[in-house]
């Protein structure tokens, strides 16, 4: 088994934050807001999401994960948070929606799986770990040939601090304080580098814009704060 992936401050404030995870007012609202488009646009990359198998990298409590099997999908959630996993399984039982959980990283759950399945998600992750170009090269390993994966995470610039830290933590209160690093963000070139050194091809790139007179988001073209990417193995 590999050393993990991970930062113990990062797993210890999810963890805090795990009662949370299914009040669409708490904490955690902003995954509530932009989880429908997010399942939406990787509907749109992957053509249909019905019978696909589906792994989720990093899927806390289930939010995204529950989303995509209510779609038909067949979907495997993984976390190294035992207390996002526990609030995940247990509101599965109680929406009646199933999905597999385990307590795995992506890299060891890639010796196990690779190339098992169809799509692979890993979304809001890859700025929370201290290598995020080996969480990439597991996506790539565990998805099989002609499949797809998806990220998200934040840009590394002057906007997104300003917009993704000062205005989001501490002006509007979106998310809960500390929770982002602005040295951890991503810029979309350097993810679609390490998407290209582990085997991937870009496909698409588009940025989930929040716009505060509506207080909405939407997906759009600019991904100068947070952005999604899409990449394909190649057959």
């Amino acid at each position: 088994m590999q050393t993990a992936n991970v930062n113990q401050a990062e797993l210890d404030k999810f963890g805090a934050l795990a009662s949370s995870w299914w009040d669409p007012q708490g904490e955690l609202k902003t995954l509530h807001d932009i989880n429908p488009l997010r399942l939406g646009w990787i509907r749109t990359q992957a053509g249909t999401l019905a019978g696909c198998r589906v792994l989720d990298v990093g899927c806390g409590g289930g939010l995204l994960a529950e989303a995509m099997a209510a779609e038909g999908a067949q979907v495997t959630g993984i976390d190294l948070a035992q207390q996002s996993l526990q609030i995940a399984r247990l509101h599965g039982h109680e929406s009646g929606v199933r999905v597999h959980y385990e307590c795995i990283s992506a890299e060891d759950h890639a010796q196990q799986q690779a190339g098992q399945y169809d799509l692979v998600t890993c979304m809001e992750l890859l700025e929370h770990v201290p290598d995020p170009a080996a969480i990439v090269r597991a996506c790539a390993q565990l998805v099989r040939p002609g499949g797809l994966v998806c990220f998200s995470t934040l840009n590394r610039n002057a906007k997104s601090f300003l917009l993704a830290i000062v205005a989001a933590e501490y002006i509007l209160r979106m998310v809960p304080r500390g929770t982002h690093s602005y040295e951890q963000f991503i810029t979309p070139s350097e993810l679609a580098v390490a998407a290209r050194q582990a085997g991937l091809e870009v496909s698409a790139v588009n940025g989930l814009q929040y716009l505060p007179l509506t207080r909405q988001y939407q997906v759009s073209s600019d991904a100068g704060v947070n952005y999604l990417m899409a990449a394909r193995r190649p057959e």
